[in-house]
């Protein structure tokens, strides 16, 4: 049985800590006031959706000026509520949750609780010690971020299209569920519900080791040359982008999942040795010796094809192949901007795009389009002179 499955509006089937989940469907109550506590990069983005959504939200953070930065973002106000708000949505580090929901808890903050933290069984277990009331707490983790942090780095749409981890527990109250479901629909994320144990199994996978491959491949090349580095292309920037998350606030989230990280990285380093050794008898032996180290890399890559073709693609669908136009672009102002005033013509809808920064006042910008419409694309961009090439389908 799977531990992870859409939101439905009727009780699911997935069990959480072994026992049926309440009722995920709609409330009476309605999401109408807000407390984040917490007013980082996705505290502040919770306050920033949820205002264009007409919540009222008030903005709490130890950090007073952060919660005056956000309240300039527009993210709400830091006046303190006149009542019990509806929802508090706890936004600050895994250790810190079980404290924080206990003090908002005691002074009856709000009528609902969640967490947002991006690990779920440690903090659900210090909830049940800390002796916090579990029937009114929901423990969610939206699967959204990015490489900058703070208040400032907030953005609206943040959520948008995104997974939404809700970890209801079987105490959960039915109205605090749905509350915390209301959320997530006002966010513009999706619902989905799974263990805590699944989930904290399931983003060492996804987020948390990906993270530590990127960071280790960037710090390759701290001390490389200066002129070996100008040769950098689009897939170093890809492979190392994480990389530029804040080491402070990773080594908390690691040390919280540590566990499932050690083990997912196990198993990369098994693979990593593996790759190692077939690429020393490729490079030095002759004959039957070179060609099995060849066959070795050959197979660990064709793995890690097959595991691409299993990343779901937009919105959560199905892995789609794109066919790419490569297009060289001057580095001007207004030239990406005709690029796609162009490409318009064509009648074609861009999935995705990325902007290869190449050495000199020049680029290349790839955009990915639906199998079939690579063709058409290339063909109207050259009849506006614009300098193409066909990719391989990705």
């Amino acid at each position: 049985m799977s531990s992870v499955i859409p939101v439905p509006t009727t009780t699911p089937t997935v069990s959480v800590s072994g026992l049926r989940p309440p009722s995920l469907g709609a409330g009476a109550r309605g999401l109408r006031t807000c407390t984040v506590v917490g007013t980082g990069l996705i505290g502040t983005s919770v306050g920033l959706a949820l205002t264009a959504r007409g919540v009222r939200v008030h903005l709490s953070d130890h950090d007073r000026g952060h919660a005056l930065a956000a309240q300039e973002m527009g993210a709400g106000t830091v006046e303190a509520p006149s009542g019990q708000v509806d929802l508090a949505v706890i936004a600050v580090p895994p250790e810190r949750v079980a404290s924080t929901l206990y003090s908002c808890q005691q002074q009856q903050l709000a009528h609902a609780y969640t967490d947002v933290a991006s690990v779920k069984a440690g903090p659900w277990r210090d909830v049940l010690a800390q002796g916090c009331d579990s029937a009114s707490y929901v423990g969610s983790h939206p699967m959204a971020g990015r490489e900058r942090s703070g208040p400032r780095a907030g953005q609206a749409d943040l959520f948008a299209g995104r997974p939404w981890v809700l970890t209801p527990s079987a105490g959960s109250r039915p109205d605090a569920v749905a509350l915390v479901r209301e959320l997530v629909d006002l966010c513009g994320a999706t619902a989905v519900v799974m263990t805590p144990e699944a989930h904290d199994r399931a983003v060492a996978l996804v987020s948390h080791a990906p993270h530590v491959v990127a960071a280790l491949m960037a710090g390759r090349l701290e001390h490389a040359e200066a002129g070996d580095l100008r040769l950098t292309g689009q897939g170093l920037r890809d492979v190392t982008r994480i990389a530029a998350g804040r080491p402070a606030l990773w080594v908390e989230i690691l040390a919280a999942n540590a566990g499932a990280v050690a083990d997912v990285l196990e198993g990369f380093a098994a693979d990593l040795e593996e790759m190692i050794t077939s690429l020393r008898m490729a490079a030095g032996a002759r004959g039957p010796q070179a060609c099995t180290g060849k066959e070795g890399v050959v197979e660990l890559l064709r793995h890690g094809q097959t595991g691409h073709g299993r990343i779901p693609g937009k919105h959560g669908g199905p892995h789609t192949v794109y066919e790419t136009v490569m297009v060289h672009v001057g580095d001007r102002p207004g030239e990406l901007a005709r690029l796609l005033a162009c490409a318009s013509g064509a009648g074609v809808n861009i999935e995705d795009m990325a902007i290869d920064h190449t050495s000199g006042s020049a680029g290349v910008v790839e955009l990915m389009v639906a199998r079939g419409a690579g063709d058409r694309l290339a063909t109207v961009l050259g009849r506006y002179e614009w300098r193409c090439e066909r990719a391989a389908p990705s």
